[in-house]
C-alpha cells in the first residue's frame, strides 16, 4: 500500500509539500498540487482522515445520548442532527441509556477521554449535577431547556405548546383532562411541567387523570380502557402514535377530544389534532450549537394543527 513517502519520491517533491496538497493548505503551487494528485490517484492513495483526525485532536465523531432509538419523538431529533452532521463530514455515534444512570455516567467519562468531540444530549437520565463538571471543558449541547447560564441547549416550547392545547380543549368544552405521561418512577422536567401546566390553565384537572409510563404505540391500548373508565372527555397524549392506538379503542360517538404530538403521517391519515415541535429543526439547530461551539440557549417555536 502507497504511502506519503512513495509518492514524494515519484513526484520529486518532499514530503512536507505531499502532506500539504492531502491537506488542502492554500500554499502550493498550482501545478505541484495537479502532479501530486495524478501520483496519488495513479497509486489509489487514499489519506487516513481519521489519523489526520486524531494528529489535530478531533475526532470527527458526536456522540448523541438517546433514552432508546425505537421512539418517534428521538427518531426526529436524530434525523435533524445526523442532516446537520453529515453536511459536516461528522460521523453520529448513538449512545442509548434506556435511563440507566451508570451507563449515562459512562459515556461522560468517554467524552472527558476524547472519544468525542462532544455530546449531543436528547434527554437526561441523571440531574444536571452530574453534567455540570464536564461542562467547562467539553462542547455538549442539550435539548432540553435549562435554567442555569452555563448550559448551552436548543429545545421545545412546550410550555407554550401545552398552554395552547389546554385552551383549545377548553373552548371545546373539555370537562374532564387526561394526560398521558412517561416515566413515572423518576419524573422528567417534561413531565413537571406538563402538570403544573394543566393545573394552571385547567383548574379541574385531577393528577389521577394521569396514565404514566405510556411511552410506546401500544401502551395506548391500557391508556385507552385507563381513559375510559376514569371517563376522560378530553386527552392530550405525548406521541401521535400513542394518540392513535387510544382513538382506536373507542366508537365513533364516544370518541374524546386527543392531541397528540409531532405531526406524524398517522395523524394525518386517521385525521387528529397534534403538535408540531419541528423536532428536525430542533435537531438541526443543537448540531450546528456544537459546530460553531456557540454559548447560546435557543426555543423552537411550536404548530398546534387543528383538525
Amino acid at each position: 500500500m502507497a504511502n506519503i513517502r512513495d509518492i514524494a519520491k515519484m513526484t520529486g517533491y518532499s514530503v512536507t509539500t505531499i502532506s500539504r496538497v492531502i491537506n488542502n493548505h492554500p500554499y502550493v503551487a498550482e501545478e505541484k498540487r495537479q502532479k501530486v494528485l495524478e501520483v496519488m490517484n495513479a497509486l489509489d492513495y487514499k489519506p487516513n482522515r481519521t489519523a489526520q483526525n486524531l494528529s489535530k485532536g478531533i475526532t470527527k465523531n458526536v456522540g448523541v445520548i438517546v433514552p432508546f432509538v425505537d421512539h418517534p419523538f428521538y427518531n426526529q431529533l436524530l434525523k435533524g442532527i445526523m442532516k446537520a452532521a453529515f453536511a459536516h463530514q461528522y460521523k453520529i455515534t448513538l449512545l442509548p441509556t434506556n435511563y440507566d444512570e451508570k451507563l449515562e455516567k459512562s459515556y461522560l467519562e468517554e467524552l472527558a477521554a476524547k472519544s468525542f468531540d462532544g455530546l449531543i444530549v436528547t434527554t437526561r437520565a441523571n440531574h444536571m449535577d452530574v453534567f455540570l463538571p464536564y461542562l467547562a471543558k467539553n462542547n455538549i449541547v442539550f435539548c432540553e431547556a435549562s435554567d442555569l447560564k452555563e448550559v448551552r441547549f436548543v429545545a421545545i416550547d412546550l410550555a407554550a405548546s401545552l398552554k395552547a392545547s389546554i385552551l383549545y380543549l377548553k373552548k371545546q368544552g373539555i370537562k374532564r383532562l387526561g394526560l398521558t405521561l412517561g416515566r413515572s418512577k423518576r419524573l422528567s422536567g417534561n413531565s413537571i411541567l406538563t402538570i403544573a401546566q394543566s393545573k394552571k390553565y385547567f383548574p379541574a384537572f385531577d393528577e389521577a387523570d394521569i396514565f404514566w409510563d405510556c411511552i410506546h404505540a401500544e401502551d395506548g391500548l391500557q391508556a385507552a380502557e385507563f381513559f375510559q373508565k376514569r371517563q376522560v372527555d378530553g386527552i392530550i397524549t405525548n406521541g401521535d402514535e400513542v394518540a392513535a392506538m387510544i382513538l382506536a379503542q373507542y366508537s365513533p360517538e364516544q370518541k374524546p377530544f386527543v392531541i397528540g404530538r409531532e405531526n406524524l403521517l398517522v395523524s394525518q391519515l386517521l385525521h387528529f389534532s397534534t403538535v408540531d415541535h419541528q423536532l428536525k429543526q430542533c435537531g438541526k439547530a443543537a448540531f450546528q450549537l456544537f459546530y460553531e461551539e456557540k454559548n447560546a440557549q435557543l426555543t423552537i417555536p411550536h404548530r398546534l394543527i387543528i383538525r
